[in-house]
Order: structure tokens, then sequence, then C-alpha cells
């Protein structure tokens, strides 16, 4: 039977079990779950925060995670600035990015949800705004999430994937998975 576990990755955490680079001492998977032959179904930059998917089933991984299956993928997003109609308009058409447009997302302002804090704490500045947006994309780019808002002008600031297709980070506290049945 195949084994699905939702992982709420912290920030500053490699989403992988080892660290090759020589002398680093940074978080790995492994300082969290300790489950033989599980692996990541897609990845979460170390600076993002939010739902991870392992499986030891290859089939699914790729289907979580290989762009032609457009698994779509929530982000509750905090940008820099107060995000107009114009920037969410632009990110629902596609962005032109370096390597090319994106797909339409869905993109909507929303009310600062309520999570975690984080650590460390995201940059206040007491004279630049800044709100929350949910994002949500069907292909994973490096960094896409985040050269999509720069390039509609609100730098993100606080990135967390929220949703993977039908699964949610609901009930899952940071640093902490929960096995999911399939």
């Amino acid at each position: 039977m195949a084994r699905l576990i939702l992982f709420n990755k912290p920030y500053d955490v490699l989403s992988q079990f080892t660290d090759s680079s020589i002398g680093a001492d940074r978080r790995t998977l492994s300082d969290f779950i300790d489950v033989p032959r599980v692996y990541p179904a897609g990845r979460l930059d170390r600076d993002s925060e939010g739902l991870l998917l392992l499986t030891d089933d290859g089939r699914l991984q790729a289907r979580i995670s290989n762009p032609r299956f457009k698994t779509p993928k929530t982000y509750l997003v905090q940008v820099e600035g107060d995000v107009t109609p114009d920037a969410l308009a632009c990110l629902r058409a596609g962005v032109s990015l370096k390597d090319g447009p994106t797909l339409p997302a869905e993109a909507e302002r929303i009310d600062p949800p309520t999570l975690w804090p984080r650590d460390p704490p995201v940059r206040f500045r007491k004279t630049v705004p800044d709100c929350w947006i949910s994002l949500t994309i069907r292909e994973g780019r490096n960094r896409q999430v985040r050269r999509m808002t720069a390039a509609v002008g609100h730098p993100t600031l606080r990135l967390v994937r929220w949703r993977i297709g039908d699964w949610t980070l609901d009930s899952v506290a940071p640093g902490t998975w929960r096995d999911m049945p399939i």
C-alpha cells in the first residue's frame, strides 16, 4: 500500500533528506521525518514554508510533481505594497518571465491569514504597506511565485504553500507531519 505524508515545512529547511554542502549546518527533512523510503513529490524553496508531500509511490510522485499533469498548487503570499486590481489581472492572464510566459493563475487579494509566526519574522517597514494574496498555479518553475509577484511590482515577503491538489495544510503544525490515506 502506498504511503503519502503531508509535511508542514518550516522556513529555512531544505526539501531534501541530506545536505551535500560542505561545512553547512542547514536543516533538512531528516531533522523532522524518520520514515524510510519516502521522497518529496516536488520541492519547496528553503525560504518558503508550508505543504510538502512525500510518498513511496513513484507514480503518485510523478502525478503530483510533473508539470504535464497541471496539479494546482495554492500559495498564501504576503507581498510588498498594496496589490492593485491591474496587478491581479496580470497574474490571472499569465506573466512574462525570462524563461517564457507562465500559465494563467488564479489570484485574489485576501485578508491576512491566521498563520504561525515565522522565525525569523518578516521584516516590517512602517512606510511600506504589505498585503496578502492567494495564488494558484499549475506549473512549478524555479521560484515561480516569487518571480511572478515581482514581475507585477509586488515582491514576495512571505510564501506559504497551503494546498496541492486536494491536500491541504489544515491541522498540520509547522515541523510536523501526518499520514494521509490514498
